[in-house]
């Protein structure tokens, strides 16, 4: 194996449950997740990584085998993959794998590293008035710019859309359209659509090394399963929108699911001798990422959520994540019983998580833009990884790690998730409810007549308090104040502070007056009529005066004061201040 550089080795430091195995900044592999597998392509028990390679540039996309560090072969592809699948086409031995491509309309069949089969999806409906239109082109019957407004006109209006050759055509200036024109119309109209995903499903038996068909997803918002050995269409189901991630289960022969996340940010469940989707999981944002865990499916969303759902759409639970997911796969280890989701994000991290738990995390020395785990070499658990900036990362997992949901499980304890034992239903409890099924009219009504009589009673409260200015808050849009007064001391003397406030955007207050009424054998005030200045707006205005106490019983009562204008006798505010007891003469 190569050196390690310092970033990974500082990472190793922090996350002990895997070893730096390999480390390549400038391998030059630009992929997805959708297009790199590890398959056994020799039969021997060394598993290959094979890798779909998107290239720098036009021309430059290949095939890539890799065992161990180094490149074993590589072939030229002639478009973008779109996908890739390792999978077994036939019972005959040895049991090697082939290795499918989908690239445009075609998917490339690889056995034994070399090209042997292309197949090529059925073209599509073409638009009866499109044809007849390049028909009239041909026998020069119409112009270029006539061609062009009946052909704008169709695909306006017609439900079958146009083909690449009109809408190219459509494309172009008018002195290239004759050109365009005299090259093609003598060639027939064909509408052909392209792979957007690919998937395998088994053939009749659960078994690894059981044979697998093709599971292809279309631009054309349809789904086909091909035959293994003849490349026929077994079946064809539709979408309502455009599939972009593929999860296939089960058997064709016995019973399927693909699970199915769509351009409209819809996921479907198709399932077996169904044309359309059984169910459908309507999410908050689009998904970026699409794996199954057992029974359940996890899916990342833009929205930098991790959220679990149940095979027919119930929604199970939901994870914060700290940055963007860049892609997802599943870590599987049957040896040990474990299984969990690795999620790459763009704060170049990669975060394994078990249900909603966060059980580990890897830091990266660039952000991961595909991934993927399972048997590399002889080497079960090796977690393969390529950046963004054409990097590889081999990774092996440690023999003695333990993943423990309380890592670094942020959100709420593990004990929240135990169901309660919640006792039966009692006696009184069902007399009750049926009491209330028999009598459900004059309760309701009842109810009703008890709210109304709550809500009279607290607007007139409300109304009264308004009316002899029992608020501490003025009512008068003349005079907007606020008022909330603050007793200190133990006794017998106390200070009493009143905060008054002019509550207005920019108009000030004058010609107020503060006046106190209290028993004047309970109590003494040095001051009990004062005026007040000048109130700016937004400022708070402390008020102090003293107030001693004149009882020894221990007893207290309420000072009420009032904050007047001059020439109303109405005050615009009034509170009750409850004094408390002197403690002062007790203990004297």
């Amino acid at each position: 194996m190569s050196s390690v550089p310092m970033e990974l080795k500082d990472s190793a430091v922090t996350s002990s449950k895997w070893l730096d195995a390999h480390y390549d900044p400038v391998a030059n592999l630009y992929t997805f997740s959708s297009c790199i597998a590890l398959a056994d392509l020799h039969g021997d028990g060394d598993n290959k990584l094979v890798v779909g390679d998107l290239g720098t540039g036009a021309g430059n996309t290949k095939l890539k085998v890799y065992r161990g560090i180094g490149l074993l072969s590589e072939n030229t592809l002639l478009d973008l993959p779109t996908g890739l699948v390792s999978f077994l086409m036939d019972q005959h031995e040895p049991r090697t794998p082939a290795i499918a491509v989908a690239s445009g309309p075609f998917i490339y069949i690889y056995k034994n590293l070399r090209p042997y089969f292309k197949f090529t999806l059925p073209f599509l409906e073409v638009n009866t008035l499109e044809q007849d239109v390049w028909s009239q082109a041909r026998q020069d019957m119409i112009d270029t710019m006539t061609l062009k407004e009946m052909l704008e006109s169709i695909r306006a209006k017609a439900d079958i859309p146009l083909s690449v050759r009109s809408l190219r055509f459509l494309m172009l200036e008018p002195q290239e359209m004759e050109t365009y024109v005299n090259l093609h119309k003598q060639q027939p109209i064909r509408r052909q659509t392209v792979i957007t995903c690919i998937g395998t499903l088994k053939k009749n038996m659960v078994d690894e090394d059981a044979v697998s068909c093709l599971v292809v997803g279309t631009e054309s918002q349809d789904v086909y399963i091909l035959d293994p050995e003849a490349f026929t269409i077994l079946s064809k189901m539709s979408l309502p929108s455009v599939p972009t991630l593929m999860d296939v289960t089960g058997q064709f022969d016995v019973e399927f699911r693909i699970i199915i996340a769509c351009r409209n940010g819809n996921i479907y469940i198709l399932r077996r001798d169904s044309p359309k989707p059984k169910y459908c999981i309507e999410l908050c944002s689009h998904p970026v990422g699409l794996v199954r865990m057992g029974k359940n499916v996890v899916v990342g969303c833009a929205q930098e959520t991790l959220q679990g759902y149940t095979q027919k759409g119930k929604k199970l639970w939901t994870a914060y994540l700290p940055a963007p997911v860049t892609t997802m796969a599943v870590l599987d280890l049957p040896t040990r019983g474990f299984q969990a989701v690795l999620v790459a994000l763009a704060n170049c991290e990669v975060h394994v998580y078990r249900d909603k738990n966060l059980v580990s995390t890897i830091k990266t020395p660039d952000v991961v833009s595909s991934i993927c785990f399972g048997r590399y070499g002889r080497e079960d658990g090796t977690l393969i990884m390529t950046t963004k900036g054409g990097g590889l990362i081999v990774k092996i997992l440690k023999r003695t790690a333990v993943f423990d949901e309380r890592d670094s499980a942020p959100g709420p304890p593990l004990a929240q998730s135990i169901r309660l034992n919640v006792p039966k239903k009692t006696k009184l409890y069902v007399d009750q409810t049926m009491r209330e099924r028999e009598n459900a009219v004059a309760m309701h009504r009842a109810f009703q007549m008890d709210l109304s009589r709550l809500r009279l009673a607290a607007a007139r409260t409300y109304v009264k308090a308004l009316e002899s200015s029992l608020t501490p808050v003025s009512a008068s849009l003349a005079e907007p104040l606020k008022m909330n007064a603050v007793v200190q001391g133990l006794g017998p003397s106390f200070k009493l502070t009143l905060n008054i406030q002019n509550t207005a955007v920019c108009r000030p207050v004058m010609n107020l007056a503060v006046s106190f009424l209290y028993d004047d054998r309970l109590y003494r005030m040095r001051t009990a009529f004062f005026k007040i200045p000048l109130l700016v707006p937004g400022l708070n205005y402390p008020i102090d005066t003293f107030v001693e106490c004149l009882s020894e019983k221990g007893i207290s009562d309420i000072i009420k004061v009032f904050v007047l204008r001059e020439g109303k006798s109405v005050p615009l505010l009034t509170a009750h201040i409850n004094m408390p007891a002197s403690e002062g003469l007790a203990l004297n």
